[in-house]
């Protein structure tokens, strides 16, 4: 009787986790519109990221995806609520699933220095020597190497996570918990995502056509976080046996 709790608060917490990326998604997709986050329209250099950062605080966050970042943590909960919700029929797949994603996140997450840039623009600016200007200018175009939007450095964490989703997508296919609508949203949206990802990092004078595919893709993979977590909470409050 206590496992089956435990299992419930699993399912209750992945989909109320669901629901609040579901949310975040769709303030990631609405934000991006009205502020146009064209990669061609973005700051390219430590110098012009200091600047964003000190005019506008949250937007030098955002255009380093840190709100992708919170979106990919909040993932976490949802990833393991549905390897929870099939560890009876499909346990194999569903773990190697689960491993994937947190592979990803993992990734993802520490790849990403939205935080570090904005330091080192805080530090930029009360500097009191050119010598460390430079300094901090050289840390800033290493960091955006490793990590700014489109660039190589955040593409695998991009590409892991994106698996990931079309992984627990098919497992859910093969599962017979969730309606098989549900599955194909999942498996069609991400993989319109991860060729998204692939353009505008390898092919980035094609991001208009890269556009285009992410947007059907991003409705589908937001609609599909919409319904796990509405069926995650149904399931936590409803599941009797174990």
């Amino acid at each position: 009787m206590m496992l089956e709790k435990q299992w419930k608060r699993i399912y209750m917490i992945g989909g109320i986790a669901a629901i609040i990326v579901f949310c975040g998604t769709l303030f990631d997709i609405v934000f991006g519109s009205i502020t146009s986050s064209n990669l061609l329209d973005l700051p390219h250099t430590a110098i012009e990221r200091f600047a964003e950062f000190q005019q506008n605080w949250f937007m030098g966050l955002y255009r380093l995806d840190f709100v992708n970042v919170m979106i990919t943590l909040f993932m976490i909960p949802v990833y393991f609520g549905l390897f929870a919700a099939h560890r009876r029929k499909c346990l194999p797949y569903a773990s190697i699933a689960l491993i994937i994603s947190m592979v990803g996140v993992t990734i993802f997450v520490t790849s990403n220095n939205a935080l570090a840039m904005f330091d080192l623009s805080t530090r930029y600016y009360q500097a009191t020597s050119e010598i460390q200007k430079v300094l901090f200018e050289s840390t800033g175009e290493t960091l955006l190497i490793q990590g700014s939007h489109g660039s190589f450095g955040v593409f695998t964490g991009f590409f892991i996570s994106t698996i990931a989703s079309i992984c627990i997508a098919i497992v859910m296919l093969v599962g017979g918990v969730f309606k098989k609508g549900v599955s194909y949203l999942g498996i069609i949206g991400y993989t319109f995502l991860l060729v998204y990802i692939v353009l505008v990092t390898f092919v980035p004078s094609l991001q208009e056509i890269a556009v285009m595919i992410a947007a059907p893709g991003g409705i589908m993979a937001i609609i599909w976080l919409l319904l796990v977590g509405i069926k995650l909470i149904k399931m936590g409050k409803t599941v009797n046996n174990d």
